[in-house]
């Protein structure tokens, strides 16, 4: 029998963090096993790298994680035998960009959407204090959540109507708009299924060709395209909204339980086997 290696990807919030605490406690064991049977956990979110790199150290991580709902992927060097083709070296990682920067955006709303300004605030304009209540993120979290490099989140103020306008004007303009938890995203055509495919095979290309099994977990709409894009997805039920429809009618399940406690939930019925017997994914540990 051929061995696989799996890779499990995973959006943050209201998926392994709580959607109003932000704390992952219910899926820590969970985690510690993956950790033990060398099933690397991989960060993909809409969050920043500084962000990122704080919450990598609190889950005890040592994994690429990917940031801004697709716009880059950050490798810690050493993850593979050679540096993948088309990176960067960016402090301690190899760097994959997907997206324009996020100056790019912002120029596009300030000469395009004038008639929109009352509508919504951005993160570029929104103080540190203002996000802290939106986000109930206390004001370090919050500033590492304003320092964007791609993509713009806008928290939205009018009606639904005039957001589609909103939407339909930025879209003709050349943008993607993406619908996070909290915000809209403004930024280029990338998206977490883009980078997981791309991650993916420079796994496989590592491990020689091994067969990669992935399994992807998210809650919200922006996590659609990671969830199309993996060998099993994971619906995480929200307390805030429904679970987004998707295309996919098979190897799909949707968790009883929300956010950290149906992460753990899903991932303990899907890898029993491996996380009791860590020579499923025996090898080295590449992180």
């Amino acid at each position: 029998m051929r061995k696989l290696k799996t890779l499990i990807f995973s959006d943050l919030d209201g998926t392994l963090l709580d959607h109003y605490t932000y704390q992952s406690k219910a899926a820590d064991k969970t985690l510690e096993q993956l950790k033990n049977a060398d099933i690397p956990v991989i960060l993909n979110t809409s969050k920043t790298f500084a962000e990122l790199e704080i919450i990598h150290q609190a889950l005890n991580l040592n994994t690429p994680f990917i940031i801004e709902n697709g716009a880059a992927i950050y490798i810690p060097i050493n993850t593979f035998n050679t540096q993948p083709a088309d990176t960067v070296v960016i402090d301690n990682y190899w760097v994959k960009s997907f997206s324009l920067p996020r100056h790019y955006w912002l120029n596009l709303l300030a000469e395009h959407t004038d008639e929109f300004s009352r509508d919504y605030q951005s993160f570029s304009t929104l103080s540190a204090s203002a996000l802290c209540k939106i986000t109930g993120l206390n004001l370090d979290e919050t500033e590492r959540a304003k320092k964007r490099q791609f993509a713009e989140p806008l928290h939205w103020l009018g009606d639904d109507s005039t957001k589609k306008a909103f939407i339909d004007r930025l879209i003709y303009l050349g943008a993607n708009v993406v619908q996070g938890g909290r915000f809209i995203h403004i930024g280029d055509f990338c998206d977490k299924g883009q980078a997981l495919i791309w991650l993916t095979e420079r796994y496989r290309e590592h491990f020689d060709n091994l067969s990669i099994f992935t399994i992807a977990l998210g809650d919200g709409e922006n996590d659609i395209a990671m969830l199309e894009a993996a060998d099993i997805a994971v619906q995480v039920r929200s307390p805030v909204h429904d679970f987004p429809t998707l295309y996919r009618q098979y190897k799909t399940t949707q968790t009883q339980l929300f956010g950290p406690e149906g992460w753990a939930e899903a991932i303990q019925k899907l890898l029993a086997n491996q996380l009791l017997s860590p020579s499923i994914n025996s090898g080295e540990n590449h992180g």
